[in-house]
């Protein structure tokens, strides 16, 4: 079983500075795109300057 931790995303949309946060296996870009994808469907073409780390 994979494990899971909890991270927080940020990242901006159509310029806008945001964050969310995401059960991943890793923190990786591919990762939370994916994971922004689930999130925001079709904007998250416009996301970008995505940074990850673990949630406290």
């Amino acid at each position: 079983m994979t494990q899971t931790i909890k991270y927080v995303i940020k990242y901006k949309l159509d310029g806008q500075r945001r964050w969310d946060f995401a059960l991943m296996p890793d923190a990786s870009h591919g990762q939370a795109l994916e994971a922004l994808r689930k999130i925001h469907g079709e904007d998250a073409e416009k996301i970008s300057d995505i940074q990850v780390s673990k949630a406290l």
